[in-house]
């Protein structure tokens, strides 16, 4: 099947208000057939509680500093850092430096669509309840939820 070029301008694009962050879909399932990329931007702190989801997910560290826990490793990457988690992993991460931004990416469809589910359901910050609601509906499984 044919598909069209993709070129998206991520100033032009709404970003989407989840658990704190701000989510720019650069290309969704539904565009590219295979994989999803999204730009992530938030301040200190911020961050998804513990979870996984039967995608793959990978993230580059375009700025700042971010601390990931994917399973058993704990690490902090900064700017130019990579982290691959294999679908079903749980994994948690937290904004480190005063801002930053990462680049997503994931295989296979569900992340955009649980991406904006929780943007017009849930707001920036949630109601925990709601959250875990939707996340459900998305195939997304909850270890625990913050403190």
């Amino acid at each position: 099947m044919k598909r069209d070029v993709i070129i998206t301008n991520s100033a032009q694009v709404t970003p989407l208000k989840v658990f704190g962050e701000k989510i720019t879909i650069l290309a969704s399932h539904s565009q590219t057939g295979g994989y999803e990329v999204y730009q992530h931007d938030a301040p200190e702190g911020v961050g998804p509680p513990p979870h996984s989801h039967p995608w793959d997910e990978a993230f580059y560290v375009v700025d700042g500093a971010v601390n990931f826990v994917c399973g058993d490793v704990a690490k902090t990457v900064e700017a130019g850092g990579f982290v691959h988690v294999p679908a079903g992993t749980v994994h948690t991460f937290r904004y480190a430096s005063p801002t930053a931004r990462v680049l997503g990416i994931t295989s296979g469809s569900g992340a955009t669509v649980m991406f904006t589910a929780l943007d017009h359901e849930c707001g920036l910050t949630p109601d925990m309840d709601t959250a875990l609601a939707v996340l459900q509906r998305h195939d997304v499984d909850v270890a625990m939820q913050p403190a």
